[in-house]
């Protein structure tokens, strides 16, 4: 039941915050894994992978419906692409060779930066007049891509933070996030099934790191419920998105942060 709803809340969310629903998904399959005693080294490596694997679908879901309503930035996705693709790769190498802490971490310091920039009143604030091109902005797509594959998201967290500081509308910047999903989500779940195979500490069902039976329970629901997520977006005001968007994350950080001091 948990999982069925999280996978509902996950689509939800996806639909309407340009997300892939990791940041729902993490931490409560983290958690789910808890109590079923898996071992504390790879809990975090299978809620990341598991994500990353119920993120291709949704997103697919997801930036469909935004791409039917106009909210997809075509032109932008065809610069940042291959430099999501390229930070989706690095980040699967790293997460895969640190301990599950370190990915506990930066889960919750990233998650807790951005809520702070969506929930203080800065949504007319930007950093440049339009998304930069060259050489220097291709470390943005790459950090995008490096950072949410370590977090298993789809990189509407980072995305649609990085987008609005650069003046993209924030109905754009969260249809054109929903798109990049797969380009972190794919390379990060097959790199976590092959950095995960013959591991004797992972529970049954998994394929690497990614849990099948998680996975199975999760996707579904996400990919029916985002839609109603992107309905939902596009009756909401900037101000209003900005601020559910920061809250959201506030808690999950703050959650994943005390989490972190526990254990050290």
């Amino acid at each position: 039941m948990a999982m069925l709803c999280t996978g509902i809340a996950g689509g939800i969310l996806a639909g309407l915050l340009g997300i892939g629903g990791g940041i729902v998904v993490v931490p409560v399959l983290e958690w789910v894994l808890e109590l079923m005693n898996v071992d504390a080294a790879v809990r975090m490596h299978i809620a990341v992978a598991t994500s990353l694997a119920v993120i291709i679908p949704t997103s697919i879901s997801s930036s469909c419906a935004h791409y039917k309503r106009g909210a997809v930035d075509t032109a932008l996705a065809k610069r940042w692409l291959p430099f999501i693709f390229l930070g989706a790769i690095a980040g699967t190498v790293i997460a895969s060779r640190v301990d599950g802490q370190v990915l506990t971490a930066v889960f919750a310091t990233v998650a807790l930066l951005v809520a702070l920039k969506l929930v203080l009143p800065l949504d007319h604030v930007a950093l440049t007049p339009e998304v930069p091109r060259g050489v220097v902005a291709a470390t943005v797509p790459v950090a995008i891509g490096t950072i949410s594959t370590m977090m298993g998201i789809g990189g509407g967290t980072l995305s649609v933070a990085s987008l609005t500081l650069m003046s993209e509308p924030i109905h754009r910047a969260i249809g054109t996030a929903a798109l990049f999903g797969l380009l972190i989500s794919i390379p990060g779940a097959l790199g976590f099934i092959y950095a995960g195979l013959g591991n004797e500490l992972l529970p049954a069902g998994s394929l690497g790191y990614v849990n099948i039976i998680g996975f199975a329970f999760i996707a579904p629901t996400t990919v029916l419920a985002a839609p109603l997520g992107a309905r939902i977006a596009h009756a909401l005001s900037r101000r209003h998105l900005s601020l559910l968007f920061g809250a959201f994350l506030l808690l999950v950080s703050f959650r994943m942060l005390l989490q972190t001091l526990h254990a050290g």
